[in-house]
């Protein structure tokens, strides 16, 4: 009987342990065990492989075992580590890898590539092939014509299941998708009149017509529209495929799910890197280069301490008479921060999913200013009698509970309305909502906690 894996021991990844062994084979010069190892991996897994190993090992895959690469392997690779793989290798053989992709994944892979290599491969590329490619590329970067496939399946308006059934069986697997969920119904000036699922089209007489068994809801998708709006009527619409339409309304590819998860993936990483300040994610992009936009953000960060640093030396002599407010004061700006943070995230999340407009922002807004004034209440009861206990001086308890309410009623309200804000005036919450959210709760915590400490204390 064969044994079950464990949950523990489940794992849809290459292992280290294989990778560790393939590069085993490749110091050793076992050519064969490498070819037939790497041949043995699917996709994913051989693009992991390409990412793990040495550069020295990877160059040797590369040079040495590329007809064991599957050429879908190169879509799955990091964008820029795809990218510096292919520019190594001569336009010829990335144009025969390329040619060997669906059209949506071809487009991925060559537009990350140097302009003059990406002009040379076209060239080389099969006539079909480049015709596709040129047209992806002519439409914006990050829109449903870049995600779109080529082939898809679609029939006449006018026929029946059984025509149907005979045109997919006779056709060649050149002509179809490997896989579809969708046959579209075309009208005669190839505008998209209907939608029928496979399973649908499979239980149905061969004599019904198939605009018969069409959805009445048709889901079109301009090849202009942005990414992010195609993955969230995908979301809403709880869609498997849509039809992508040039601005004449004609049929010119589709949209699956499965592009759609990549789309959604991508979105979410990029609001959290630029969240912290970080523009790339890849751990394959230079260091100077990495460096270079890390520094930016880091200065405008150094810029907003230094402006919180100027407003503690407003209060430098009330600090020098009561040495317990220079413990304390990370306390009230460290509770502000985190809070802020809490409602921030949240409200860019909220605008990332559309489940924030106009409509609803200041019932946002709001309800974080009451959830700042509850917890600031609740940790001004803490911090008030910890610090009065601490320092034996109750009036320093209360002027810390103040401040304490104050700052996260303050988090609050900026944290959920700095990216609405933002949002609104066609900026990107995601961006620079962090820097400047931190700056406030700083600047803010600071100044109530000194200030009432220098009228009341001192």
């Amino acid at each position: 009987m064969q044994e079950v894996p464990k949950e523990d021991e489940i794992s849809f990844t290459l292992s280290d342990s294989e990778i560790q062994s393939i590069e085993e084979n490749i110091e050793d010069g076992q050519e064969e065990a490498v070819e037939t190892a790497v041949a043995n991996l699917n996709a994913p897994d051989c693009a992991e492989l390409l990412g793990k190993v040495s550069d020295e090992h990877r160059q040797i895959l590369l040079d040495q075992h590329a007809s064991a690469i599957a050429p879908d392997a190169y879509a799955e690779l990091d964008p820029e580590l795809c990218k510096d793989v292919l520019e190594d290798m001569e336009a010829p053989q990335v144009a025969e890898i390329i040619s060997s992709l669906e059209s949506d994944d071809a487009l991925e892979v060559i537009e990350n590539l140097d302009d003059d290599f990406q002009k040379e491969v076209i060239r080389r590329l099969p006539f079909k092939t480049r015709i596709s490619v040129e047209e992806g590329l002519n439409f914006p970067e990050n829109s449903a014509g870049r995600l779109l496939q080529r082939k898809f399946i679609s029939i006449p308006q006018t026929w029946t299941v059984g025509e149907t059934i005979e045109s997919l069986q006779a056709s060649s697997d050149d002509d179809i998708p490997e896989v579809f969920s969708d046959i579209f119904i075309l009208s005669v000036d190839s505008k998209v009149s209907g939608k029928v699922s496979l399973p649908r089209l499979i239980r149905s007489n061969n004599q019904t017509r198939l605009e018969s068994l069409a959805l009445e809801e048709i889901y079109s998708i301009p090849a202009t529209m942005d990414q992010e709006e195609v993955a969230q009527s995908f979301r809403r619409d709880n869609l498997l495929s849509a039809a992508v339409v040039d601005s004449e309304g004609r049929m010119i590819g589709v949209i699956t799910i499965d592009d759609v998860l990549d789309v959604i993936d991508e979105e979410a990483e990029e609001d959290i890197l630029r969240l912290a300040g970080v523009k790339e994610a890849s751990i394959f992009q230079d260091v100077i280069t990495t460096t270079g936009s890390r520094f930016r953000w880091l200065f405008i960060n150094l810029l907003t301490a230094i402006f919180a640093s100027v407003v503690i030396s407003l209060f430098d002599a009330t600090i020098q008479q009561l040495v317990a407010l220079a413990i304390l004061m990370p306390i009230v700006a460290s509770m502000g921060g985190n809070a802020g943070t809490q409602a921030l995230t949240v409200a860019v999340r909220g605008l990332a999913m559309k489940e924030i407009s106009k409509i609803n922002s200041f019932r946002i807004i709001w309800k974080e200013i009451i959830i700042g004034t509850i917890n600031g209440s609740l940790f001004a009861i803490i911090i008030g009698l910890t610090t009065t206990l601490w320092f034996e001086n109750y009036a320093l308890g209360i002027i810390i509970a103040v401040a304490m309410v104050i700052n996260l009623i303050v988090a609050g309200f900026f944290g959920a309305g700095i990216p609405i804000f933002l949002n609104r005036i066609g900026s990107d919450p995601a961006i620079s909502s962090t820097v400047i959210l931190t700056t406030i709760t700083d600047v803010i915590g600071f100044f109530v906690f000194l200030g009432l400490a220098a009228v009341f204390l001192i």
